[in-house]
């Protein structure tokens, strides 16, 4: 039975890999920083599908967390088949209304913890001759959305680069550019949604659905909706100063997630 690590599977986004992964018969690894939630989400999926639920607390925003997430991850006795780092947050307010601490935070878990564990799962994973890694950016990485977009840029050439140096090695990686999910993601962030149309709203069990069927797939860069393609696709031929404007129009502080 293979296992998959899922970072920030407590809520939203996280929650979905781990029900669909135990769905599929996935034994799983639940990294998180809520240690009762962590255990209540562990025993739920083991309870329902009969699957091992391993828990393991982490604060991705410190060297221990991640360090903690990369031994696990490269772990050759109990080996991690696909990893998922999917843990991230938003910053409410526009640059200079935000601490650079907390931008500085923000590069700690999008960037440096998504580099730093996918370097420990991959290395392992190559030795095996298989595996996969689902990195989760946001359709936010193509458009101006400061610190947060430019993160989540940094996440999709991270995972294209890796991707293509790792051809050939049984080892295939994915960014999962998401728009809108409703999650818990921007009540956290104390971020309003006012502003966002409702057909912008995807389910997040449905970006789960449409991501593991582009990893299967193959892909490298999965944008999971119909909706988002067209509007990605958009994006590449409008001039940056539009694009300026119509993020802006969504509120730049909304990260979607």
């Amino acid at each position: 039975m293979t296992t998959a690590l899922i970072t920030g599977s407590t809520a939203g986004i996280g929650a979905a890999f781990a029900r669909r992964l135990a769905a599929d018969g996935h034994d799983l690894v639940l990294v998180a920083r809520d240690v009762e939630r962590l255990r209540a989400q562990a025993t739920e999926l083991h309870d329902r599908h009969r699957v091992e639920a391993e828990v393991l607390r982490a604060d991705l925003a410190t060297d221990e967390g991640i360090e903690a997430v990369a031994a696990r991850s490269s772990q050759p006795r109990r080996p991690v088949d696909l990893l998922v780092n999917n843990a991230g947050f938003g910053n409410k307010g526009r640059f200079l209304d935000v601490p650079v601490a907390d931008e500085l935070t923000m590069l700690k878990v999008h960037c440096e913890a998504v580099l730093r564990i996918t370097a420990a799962a991959t290395g392992a994973m190559r030795e095996r001759g298989r595996g996969a890694v689902v990195n989760v950016a946001s359709v936010a990485a193509f458009l101006p959305r400061g610190t947060y977009g430019a993160s989540k840029a940094w996440v999709v050439q991270f995972t294209q680069g890796a991707a293509k140096d790792l051809g050939g090695s049984g080892v295939r990686l994915m960014a999962l550019c998401p728009g809108f999910v409703r999650t818990e993601f921007h009540e956290r962030a104390g971020m309003g949604t006012e502003n966002i149309p409702g057909w912008m709203w995807l389910d997040a069990d449905k970006v789960v659905g449409a991501a593991l069927g582009d990893l299967s797939r193959g892909k490298v860069v999965s944008v999971p909706d119909p909706r988002y393609k067209a509007l990605m696709g958009l994006a590449k031929l409008a001039p940056r100063p539009l694009l300026g404007g119509i993020t802006a129009s969504t509120g730049r502080k909304y990260g979607p997630r």
